[in-house]
């Protein structure tokens, strides 16, 4: 069965097209895997067999009439459950919407099915995706396919442990904080989060808007760059239901375009230390690309200190600001993950009109700087997080002699949610327990193509992904 489940995406719809293998074939391996595994990893909140058979089945008579078949004709795929998909739970991990189910497939879900994929399920959340771990009070937690006792990430947690753990060829996660990339890193896969508006967030809950629309996105997630891509492909272009939605055609650079692409690499950020082997991972990575025939140079850039700040009164301040409320009357439903996050947020006093105003400008100074550093270095190559992943409930570890806090060790991603990049994440190490480590390649607004190609790269030097240990 691992020699279909493990396939890349694209070798399976290739393999489709070529018929040396059936949708219906690879939908019931995953089938398999998924009743094999979900009970131990809890990735799934919702499988829907029936109809994912009869999407093979369809998918098949496709292929024997010949008729025009997408590049993702028959992969099995899964989405996380805070996006519309029509006829499954989307209830984004909290009591509040148990049970809800839309109508209709979010934009990017349509996009998918009509490139041939076909839709397993949907993944587990943490509640209203505020938390860097999986677990909530309607299904529990999600648990890494590389040691149980630890977590996958979150928010796109369920997402990352089905495509490591071979019960997802690929699928789609969201990340306003590092939510893709997160999980990504910590379950040893490949996550893209785009800029805001290149994948329409319609159909996402909670709801992208206001200070949300400039930081929060939804994003392809798989085994391989060269998934990614087809992914991104598929999903990226407008839609009008996206406030930050821009027509910006697809544009793949050449390789030699793309070796042209001066990259500048940090190990930490000065403020939070991150793990020997995350420091090895970054340089390995780095020699990786300079032996790829890059132009590699260490760079410390201005303003990321400025920019974790600023995520975090539009992240934590005002995004307790928007969810306290939806839980007057309802306290006995909140979840203790959110319940934690909301302490933190009213911590720290609310943001006025005048405050936020202050907030948006200093975002759009800042990040008006950043970009005109990133001329010179068209790629930034950095940390996914200052950690691997750690065991379900722990909120702080002990690094180079300091204290690093929960909210401190995702920094490293949650600038690039502030600033507005795109940004990748591909395995390029493991820890001393055997646990992936992944490295961030990002680039500039608009330029996924230019990150991706990079990534590509890198993969290809590194080589990375492993199927996970308790497998």
């Amino acid at each position: 069965m691992n020699d279909l489940i493990f396939l890349p995406a694209v070798v399976m719809a290739e393999q489709v097209l070529k018929k040396k293998i059936s949708p219906a074939e690879l939908v019931d391996a995953h089938l398999r895997q998924i009743e094999r595994l979900n009970p131990k990893i809890n990735a799934f909140v919702q499988v829907d067999t029936e109809r994912a058979r009869q999407a093979a089945q369809e998918a098949e008579i496709a292929v024997m009439h010949e008729r025009t078949l997408g590049p993702l004709h028959g992969v099995p795929i899964s989405i996380k459950s805070s996006l519309a998909v029509v006829g499954m739970l989307c209830e984004s991990g909290t009591r509040l919407r148990a049970g809800f189910v839309p109508a209709e497939d979010a934009p990017l879900v349509a996009r998918l099915r009509a490139a041939g994929a076909i839709v397993l399920g949907v993944t587990n959340t943490p509640e209203l995706l505020m938390a860097w771990e999986t677990d909530n009070l309607l299904y529990g937690r999600t648990n890494s396919p590389w040691d149980l006792e630890r977590t996958p990430g979150g928010s796109s947690g369920g997402e990352a442990a089905a495509i490591a753990a071979g019960m997802s060829a690929g699928g789609v996660g969201s990340d306003g904080g590092g939510s893709i990339r997160v999980p990504a890193h910590f379950s040893g896969i490949c996550g893209l989060k785009p800029t805001p508006g290149r994948i329409p967030a319609t159909g996402h809950y909670p709801v992208s808007a206001g200070p949300f629309a400039s930081i929060g996105v939804v994003g392809p997630m798989a085994r391989t760059v060269a998934d990614l891509k087809v992914l991104f492909e598929v999903m990226q272009g407008p839609d009008a239901g996206d406030t930050c939605a821009a027509p910006v055609p697809l544009r793949w650079p050449s390789d030699d375009e793309t070796r042209k692409l001066r990259v500048g690499y940090f190990e930490d950020d000065s403020r939070t230390p991150v793990t020997p082997e995350t420091r090895e991972a970054v340089r390995t990575a780095a020699e990786a690309l300079g032996s790829a025939g890059f132009q590699v140079e260490h760079f410390q850039p201005e303003g990321l200190e400025e920019a974790r700040r600023l995520w975090h009164k539009f992240f934590v301040v005002a995004g307790g600001m928007l969810l306290r409320p939806m839980f007057k009357g309802r306290e006995s439903d909140l979840s203790p993950m959110l319940k934690q996050f909301l302490e933190w947020s009213a911590d720290e006093p609310a943001l006025t009109g005048e405050s936020l105003l202050d907030v948006w400008i200093r975002r759009d100074e800042l990040r008006a700087r950043f970009l005109r550093q990133m001329e010179r270095y068209r790629i930034l190559l950095c940390p996914a997080a200052a950690i691997p992943a750690f065991r379900h409930g722990e909120r702080s570890w002990r690094m180079e002699g300091k204290t690093v806090h929960y909210l401190d060790a995702w920094s490293y991603t949650e600038f690039f949610n502030l600033l507005g990049n795109p940004a990748v994440v591909v395995p390029a190490g493991r820890s001393p327990e055997g646990m992936p480590i992944g490295v961030q390649i990002v680039g500039r607004p608009w330029e996924e193509e230019q990150a991706l190609s990079v990534a590509a790269a890198l993969e290809k030097q590194c080589g990375a992904w492993r199927i996970p240990s308790i497998i």
